[in-house]
């Protein structure tokens, strides 16, 4: 006799706790294999195919598209035993993973569409199927985190509150509904204020998906992370007359951010105070063997960190081509989480949007990063006369537990002087 199996969200890793169904790729009544993808969710980092660890007949579904659900809600329920579906095998047959790979099928387009907030989530009618002997369930399904500290913040009872998804879970939207609500004023409630009447009246834009997880995670950094930035103004005129030789004798383009990134490699070889992360569990710092090298790239959905992995060990045309090749995966928001997890130390071009110097907040648990301002012709003194050369605000900002300002205006300078002077870096090659 066939077995229901209840498939929930898994938890995809890196603190997730929620998800928004953008797609699904099966519907009631369709034979799923094991491990097949049955569900293409959108997460603060990146687009995901879920695959399900059982086989048999999908027996129903939960969520419409442009729903949020949190992990542990119901997915999907399928008759392990029914249909004509492969390797499918009874209760324990599943594959036992949770999660095959991250990413979606390039080849595919995702159709999105929004609810609107405060309405219903259903399930989807069950098809007709054998009748199980029992319905087989994961862990109960809880309110998301972020859904308890919204309430939380706005003054929501969740106690009061009827919930509009699966088994009448509480979603983010019946919040929000809660909060659309006019409360009746008390005896013991104060005159509000005109701001905050202006305020309340003003275009509300929700704190979530990507720019909920960037605004958490630059709240935890200012939180945690006792930071403080040095900056210099360096000269890059030979820097720039030395990437226009390299690119004259043919082959791919080099480009400025991968020389930047293969100086920045070199310092942190001279510094590696600047490549660790801080174990507040065991008060100690843990110092990094390996570069991996994040760098800010601005898209549509919002500002992300790409990382380059083992940056140390690479030239500046491999530099080059991984930097193009994770900025237009990153435009085209197909990144995985595993494109964006693990950096130790981060390059930041903010000259690219034309200003000349910043102080960036690190990216946490990193030790630092280095800000590199616009490029621009500017008078200086050149071999004691003046002169109109190309000049660069750099800018360290870093964490003061993993070292001193000695120690940072040391990494500064250096990368200042292979700025300036690259065949410096040559000593280090």
């Amino acid at each position: 006799m066939p077995q229901v199996m209840e498939f929930k969200l898994p938890d995809l890793g890196e603190g997730l706790t929620e998800a928004e169904i953008v797609r699904w790729l099966v519907a009631v009544g369709d034979v799923v294999a094991i491990d097949q993808p049955v569900v293409e969710v959108e997460t603060a980092k990146a687009m995901v195919e879920v695959p399900c660890p059982y086989g048999g007949v999908v027996t129903a579904r939960f969520g419409e598209e442009g729903t949020e659900l949190p992990v542990g809600a119901p997915l999907i329920t399928v008759a392990v035993g029914a249909g004509t579906a492969p390797e499918a095998e009874p209760e324990d047959s599943g594959s036992g993973n949770v999660l095959v790979g991250y990413g979606t099928d390039h080849s595919r387009t995702a159709r999105r569409r929004r609810v609107r907030p405060g309405s219903a989530v259903p399930a989807v009618a069950a098809a007709p199927a054998p009748a199980p002997a029992a319905i087989v369930t994961g862990p109960v399904a809880v309110i998301s985190p972020l859904v308890r500290k919204l309430a939380r913040d706005h003054g929501i009872d969740l106690r009061g509150l009827r919930g509009s998804g699966p088994e009448g879970l509480i979603l983010r939207a019946d919040v929000e509904a809660a909060l659309r609500v006019p409360q009746a004023p008390t005896q013991a409630s104060a005159p509000v204020a005109a701001p905050v009447a202006a305020a309340a009246v003003g275009e509300r834009v929700p704190l979530k998906g990507l720019r909920g997880a960037v605004a958490e995670k630059l709240s935890r950094s200012r939180r945690e992370i006792p930071d403080a930035t040095c900056w210099v103004d360096a000269d890059a005129t030979e820097l720039m007359a030395a990437r226009a030789a390299m690119n004259a004798v043919g082959g791919p383009k080099i480009s400025v951010l991968a020389l930047l990134a293969r100086i920045c490699t070199a310092a942190l070889a001279k510094y590696p105070e600047l490549n660790s992360t801080v174990d507040l569990a065991a008060n100690e710092i843990v110092r990094l063997p390996s570069v991996h090298l994040g760098f800010a790239a601005q898209t549509e959905r919002g500002l992300v960190v790409p990382v380059v992995r083992d940056a140390q060990a690479r030239g500046a045309e491999s530099l080059s081509a991984e930097f193009a090749r994770l900025t237009e995966v990153a435009r085209a928001g197909k990144l995985a989480p595993a494109d964006l997890t693990g950096g130790t130390f981060t390059l930041n071009n903010y000259g690219v949007f034309g200003v000349d110097g910043s102080t960036p907040i690190i990216n946490h648990p990193e030790a630092a990063m280095l800000g590199v301002g616009r490029i621009v012709a500017k008078p200086w003194v050149h071999q004691g006369e003046l002169a109109v050369r190309q000049v660069v605000q750099l800018s360290l900002t870093f964490d003061h537990r993993v070292c001193d300002g000695g120690t940072a205006g040391g990494f500064l300078r250096y990368v200042a002087d292979c700025v300036e002077s690259p065949a410096v870096l040559l000593r280090s090659l």
